[in-house]
């Protein structure tokens, strides 16, 4: 029994001296933050470039009001309605339509290629400029949006049509805003 008791004891102290003096390894390679500043001035190249062609199409279009938003997009009115002020907020379900083009106005996706949609309002997964701009709308308004990348589908593009940080034109019909409650979340095709 006594030869038990040391030899557990024996162990403990090994265990104990071996932890005792470990020492936190130190990474194999360290960055002095090169990358980043280089990816920041990259990235402010690249917005600068999206906004010098935002800027073009504005200019070129000088009967065409647009509105600078908060959130980096711009917007006009195709369609304005001024006897309604009920916009989409959340927890309603938006229906409305849109076609995307890009930033030369070449059709993308045509509004019948992307059929009417049916969006519950910050609830579900949509292009970030969207989410945003749907908000703006009355019913039946209908506006162009000029997105940079960043609020598009970014550095990823859609993995179909639309390419990596290339800027967009979204021109968007509300149709209807409904509450939740009772609204029908799907669209029925003719």
């Amino acid at each position: 029994m006594k030869k038990v008791y040391i030899l557990v004891f024996a162990t403990a102290a090994i265990l104990i001296a071996g932890c005792s003096q470990q020492q936190a390894r130190r990474p194999l390679s360290q960055s002095s933050g090169t990358f980043m500043r280089e990816s920041v001035k990259r990235n402010k190249k690249l917005i600068a470039n999206e906004e010098q062609q935002i800027d073009s199409v504005i200019k070129n279009n000088p009967n065409a009001k647009y509105i600078a938003s908060s959130k980096g997009y711009w917007y006009r009115y195709d369609v304005e309605v001024t006897t309604d002020t009920v916009t989409p907020k959340r927890g309603d379900v938006a229906y409305f339509d849109y076609e995307v083009k890009d930033i030369k106005g070449n059709v993308i996706y045509s509004q019948a290629e992307l059929k009417p949609q049916v969006y519950l309002v910050d609830k579900q997964n949509i292009m970030m400029g969207l989410r945003d701009g749907i908000k703006l709308l009355n019913k039946g308004e209908k506006v162009t949006f000029l997105f940079p990348s960043h609020m598009g589908y970014g550095y990823h593009g859609d993995n179909d049509k639309i390419g990596i940080n290339q800027p967009l034109m979204c021109t968007v019909t509300l149709n209807d805003i409904k509450p939740e409650s009772g609204a029908e979340t799907t669209v029925k095709e003719n």
